[in-house]
């Protein structure tokens, strides 16, 4: 299996969604987005949610319907937007919008989710397969105990080939070669010194597209989730 959330092809949930969804008697999950970094984030959140600027102790709630699938909240950093919601940002940028209606531009930080898949169940996971900017935690609020953290200094101790402003890059950002399994359908590639930088530093998440044995959690169907940048 591949990471889930890129729309792109690196993401790790991505081949949930090539089977039947087994929804039954499901409900929406909320979602609260808390800022607890000492700058402002823009959090942005799709396809559920689009984007809101967040003050540091700010936070945000989104309601998420069953089945949704191919979703993802992050963070977004120095952003400058005008009155109608146009601009810019550093590192998450997602074509110049506030309100996101696609991913954001690596590097970037991502809690990555499907509700609803398999048995009822939700699939949840924070992701570098797009490198990383803020620090993040991604936890239930109730009915599952797995809480995801990615607290390490990454950007401060990033290796120098994959150092991108305000960020680290993931290295099929950089080099797009197979060898980082940074190709579409079956991959036979394993682990390698850069992915090892980012497992070594946050062991639950995502550090190359075939990292699910260690990276992809369950939650019930129902669970209400929270995210916080900057844990």
């Amino acid at each position: 299996m591949v990471s889930i959330m890129s729309l792109s092809k690196y993401s790790p949930l991505f081949l949930l969604v090539s089977f039947p969804l087994l929804v039954t008697l499901a409900h929406a999950a909320s979602f609260e987005i808390r800022n607890q970094c000492q700058y402002t984030v823009w959090a942005a959140a799709v396809p559920v949610g689009g984007g809101r600027r967040l003050n540091r102790g700010e936070s945000w709630t989104i309601n998420v319907p069953a089945g949704t699938t191919q979703a993802r909240i992050w963070g977004r950093t120095n952003c400058n937007f005008d009155a109608n919601g146009r601009g810019n940002c550093q590192t998450g940028d997602c074509n110049g919008l506030l309100q996101c209606n696609a991913f954001g531009k690596p590097p970037n930080t991502l809690a990555e989710y499907a509700l609803n898949q398999f048995s009822g169940q939700d699939f949840i996971d924070i992701s570098l397969v797009d490198g990383f900017n803020i620090p993040m935690e991604f936890s239930p609020t109730g009915g599952c105990t797995r809480t995801i953290r990615c607290s390490a200094d990454i950007n401060g101790q990033c290796p120098g080939q994959l150092r991108a402003p305000g960020g680290c890059n993931n290295p099929c950002t950089v080099f797009k070669t197979p060898q980082y399994c940074c190709t579409n359908g079956p991959n036979t590639c394993g682990p390698t010194d850069f992915s090892r930088f980012f497992k070594d530093r946050c062991r639950d998440a995502y550090s190359y597209p075939q990292d699910d044995a260690t990276s992809l959690f369950t939650c019930p169907g129902g669970t209400n989730y929270r995210v916080i940048f900057c844990p």
